[in-house]
Parts: C-alpha cells; structure tokens; sequence
C-alpha cells in the first residue's frame, strides 16, 4: 500500500497537507451542483486544491441512464465498471493509489466516488472531512493549475461494497428482511417541496435519516460513537440495511457514517428514488 495504515474513510485537512506531495496520492475534486451541472467544473477552475483532478459527477460518475430494455435506471445510475476504471486511469489511479476525494457540499458528492473505489475493492480512498472549507480554514491555498497525470493502471479487484435493485426492494416490501434508509432532506421524504423528481413521497417502509445530519456545525463529519448511536436508533444489523436517496449519491454518504461508525455491510440502491417513482406500478408513501 502507499503507506502503512492507508486512509478508508475521513482524512483532515492537516494530514492531507502533509502528504500532499507524496507521488503516490491522487486528490480529485468532486464538487456539483444538482441544479447546475456545469457549477462544479466551474468552481474547479476557479481555484482548486493543488494537483487535484476534476471529477464530473454526470459523466465521470455515473452511466448511462436508459436500461437496455429501455427502461429509466435514475438520475445517476452507476458508471459501467470498465468506464469508471477508465476514468480513474485518466487520474493516475494505480493499485496502491492513496486517493482523497473533496467537494465543497459537505462531502455529499465526494461520498459518491470513495463508494465508486470500494466498489472495485479498492480501499485506499478517504474523504477529505470538511472539504474545501476545511483545506482552506488550515491556511492552505489553491491553484487555478491543472494537472497533467501519468496514466495509472488502477484494476478492478472483489468488491467491498453490495448493491441491490428495485426488484430486490420490491420484493422487500413483501418479507420486510431489510431496512430501507432515505438520505433525502425530511420534506422530500414526506412528498413535499419535491423539485427534482416528477414524483413526491418515498419507499413503502422506509426510514428517513437525511445525510446533513452526519454533519457537525463546521461541516465535518460528527464521532464515530455518536454516529453509531444515531444510526443505532434505525438499524438493527448494518447487514440488512439498505441506503437510499433521490439518485443513488448522498446514500453514499450515509454508508460513509456507517463505515466511520463501524457499521459495515450496509447496501447501497443506486436507482433509489428517481428509479423508483418513475414506474407507476410501484407503490409510493407520502407523510412522516
């Protein structure tokens, strides 16, 4: 590994500083904006966090959005893994990367692609807690510089990530095996103020445990022991939880809180609401 205990979860602006120059790190910037997709790469060109990649959530981390049989996967389905491997290559991700991912919303998207990394086993991949505020209340500056990578040679190894698909959570509805968790701000889950998705409310079932609330004031990620107190409060066994969202991306920063809380296992439902809603046959709750 590129270092003894590699980071798998949250790194601070201050150790991310002392190892900033290490070749062996990659940081890419993974800020968006759901109602502005062109925000992100915008901002990066601002001024970003020296040597850092741009990430763009559409194209680098997501797929396509039709199905083969035509039918609609959400808003940000998961990228077709030897894309996503493209991508990271394109970064300079080799096997024994140490990666940092960041984004200035308090880690809602550079949740994403840390999830994305462990999807093809790839542990070495931390957030940086806090983001860019962070980075820059610690005194540390940006560049408007881009930089130009080495091609890394980054393989796809056994997952330490699970997913399920709108048939598993159908059926779920049924034998109730596994707890459904909804990242979505609590007006959104009860059906109200909906204005990304054509359809308002949530999965028959589900618990709501909006993603914010993994978050301290300053914006960096609360302890782990409270974190598995709260989640505590839902969840019975990591095992049999399932996160969700409106598109399959801020769920990952709740299964990034259940990582820190040491509550492994938990699946993600990529599709999640936006999958969901959009096949009328499939039964949709509204309120608390």
């Amino acid at each position: 590994m590129s270092q003894a205990h590699p980071y798998t979860t949250l790194i601070s602006a201050t150790n991310l500083q002392q190892n900033a120059q290490n070749p062996n790190w990659i940081i890419v910037d993974c800020r968006h904006d759901l109602m502005d997709p062109n925000a992100g790469r915008i901002a990066y060109d601002a001024g970003h966090i020296p040597e850092a990649r741009f990430a763009n959530l559409d194209r680098d981390l997501s797929g396509a959005k039709q199905a083969a049989d035509g039918s609609f996967k959400g808003r940000h389905p998961l990228p077709q893994q030897d894309a996503l491997i493209a991508a990271l290559r394109g970064w300079g991700i080799n096997d024994d990367t140490q990666v940092i991912a960041y984004d200035g919303q308090g880690g809602m998207y550079a949740a994403r692609l840390w999830w994305l990394l462990r999807s093809i086993g790839h542990a070495s991949v931390a957030v940086l807690d806090g983001g860019l505020a962070a980075w820059q209340a610690a005194g540390q500056g940006l560049t408007t510089a881009e930089p130009k990578p080495a091609p890394g040679g980054i393989s796809a190894k056994s997952p330490l990530t699970t997913s399920v698909s709108a048939h598993d959570v159908l059926i779920n509805l049924t034998n109730l095996r596994r707890t459904i968790v909804d990242a979505r701000a609590p007006d959104r889950f009860r059906g109200e103020n909906e204005t990304i998705d054509p359809v308002g409310g949530h999965i028959p079932g589900a618990k709501n445990r909006f993603f914010k609330d993994n978050l301290q004031a300053d914006g960096r990620f609360k302890p782990g022991h409270q974190l598995h107190e709260e989640f505590g409060a839902l969840i019975s066994e990591p095992q049999t939880a399932v996160m969700q969202c409106g598109s399959g991306v801020t769920a990952c920063h709740n299964l990034l809180a259940l990582e820190i809380a040491g509550l492994h296992g938990a699946a993600l439902y990529p599709g999640s609401w936006s999958e969901w809603c959009s096949d009328a046959t499939r039964p949709v709750a509204k309120g608390a």
